[in-house]
This record gives structure tokens, sequence and C-alpha cells, in this order.
């Protein structure tokens, strides 16, 4: 696992956020974890050595409003709802789906994305239209997502489903053609197409299974309710949308 700052945040440091009537008030440090390759929600910067992106946007401003600190860390996804149910770390950020089986470990923040799932394939490839035309195919996912318990759910046996560690290993499998399609999150799907793979590769078919984002607290935290006050406050003044723009290019139309 690898420190990061977050806004400039310095690591294991709580820094005072401001005075409150009674005398100065010292804002706790939480531990935090984030998936560093699921572009454009975070990512690493490669000339400050910072995690950027939407999700890194939303947790500063939270963090601000509700009145904490973050030391972040980064690691692989399918370690971090592990992490947080532990107490490894008290929250998580990182384009995570609310479901019913992460409800049982882990608190959510109220839902701050909506998104679903997407079929990516080479920009050559006219044969898969929709998700039935991924039958007896070679399909790259990643590991420990809800994309991948989809494709386990509903194709099985009947492709071929390979896992991968990061987002960046399964687009490589698609354009070297190790893999016939990748099937992910539309966000993260979407932002490929348009930037790293333009040209190369393509997404098809509707939006699979609606999902939503959450920010993930450890079972019984009390900061889920300052975290969803600063979410609600952000969504009416106008904060939200201007991130989203930012990563996005427009505000929501349904957020």
């Amino acid at each position: 696992m690898k420190n990061h700052t977050l806004k400039g945040i310095s690591l294991g440091s709580a820094l005072v956020l401001g005075l409150g009537l009674g005398g100065t008030a010292s804002a706790e440090t939480l531990q935090a974890a984030t998936d560093p390759s699921f572009v454009p929600f975070e990512m690493m910067d490669q000339e400050t050595g910072e995690m950027v992106g939407f999700d890194m946007d939303i947790l500063d401003e939270v963090a601000k409003r509700a009145g904490f600190e973050v030391d972040l860390r980064t690691m692989d996804f399918n370690g971090i709802i592990p992490a947080v149910q532990t107490g490894n770390v008290d929250l998580a950020i990182a384009g995570i789906t609310i479901t019913e089986e992460r409800e049982e470990i882990v608190d959510f923040s109220d839902p701050y994305y909506d998104s679903g799932l997407r079929i990516l394939v080479s920009a050559n490839n006219d044969e898969v239209q929709e998700f039935s035309d991924l039958e007896g195919m070679r399909i790259g996912t990643k590991i420990g997502s809800t994309s991948y318990d989809y494709l386990q759910k509903n194709l099985g046996d009947s492709a071929e489903i390979t896992p991968y560690p990061g987002s960046s290993d399964m687009y490589m499998a698609l354009m070297g053609g190790s893999v016939d399609a990748v099937f992910y999150d539309a966000p993260n799907v979407g932002y490929f197409s348009q930037t790293k793979g333009d040209g190369r590769v393509k997404t098809v078919g509707p939006l699979y299974e609606g999902q939503q984002y959450g920010i993930a607290f450890a079972d019984g935290s009390s900061w889920v309710e300052p975290a969803n006050k600063a979410l609600a406050e952000m969504r009416e003044d106008g904060t939200y949308d201007e991130i989203h723009k930012k990563w996005f290019g427009e505000a929501p139309d349904s957020q």
C-alpha cells in the first residue's frame, strides 16, 4: 500500500480546522482507502504524486464540511471493503457500488453518483451489440466488482470470464486481443474509450444494472450522518454540480 496526500493534507497529522465557541477544535484524522486505477474517479497525478479525480474532490469537500482530516492510502479494489470491515481504515471511496451484501458489513453514506455497467469492445467489432452477444466470448472485468458478479450470474460457464486486478490491465488485454470485450462500470469504460482508447475501442449496448456509489464507513461509524449532511449541502449550493462538470464536462442530469 502507498500513502498519499489529499489536497495537500499532511499524512498522520490532524490539522486545526477552526475555532469553536468554547476554544480550539482539532479535527480528527480518519484513515481512508481508495483504488488508484478507477479514472476519472481516482487516479495518480504523475507530476505531483497525489491522488486526484471526482471522488477525491468529493471526499475533500465532505471532509471539510463534516470536520475531519483524511490520511489516504491506495490499495487494490478487492481489498477495500475488507479493510473497512476489519477497521484497518475508517472509510473508503472508490466508485463503490452500494449493495445489500456490502451493507451487511459496512455503513454507506447516501448515494453520491448514479452509474451502471457497460460493454466495451474493439472499434472494429460489429458482432457485439448487447449483453447476450457476449455468450461464448472472452470477457475481461475487475476483481471484486459488481460487474464480475453480474457476469457470473448471467453468463456463468457460457463465457470465459477473466477478472483483472486493475482496470488498466483489462483494457490492455482488450486492445492486445487477450479478451474480446470488457464489461465494467459505465463512467470508467466511457472515459477510457474517449481518452487512451479513442479510435481503438467503443462502447456498445445500453446501461445494465443501474447502480449507485456511496462512501463506505466502518459499521456503526458516527461520521455517516455528518457526511450525509455535507453531501446534501453540496447538492443544494451547487458545489456537487461544479465538481461533476469539472470531471465529466457537464452537470449531472439526474444525480
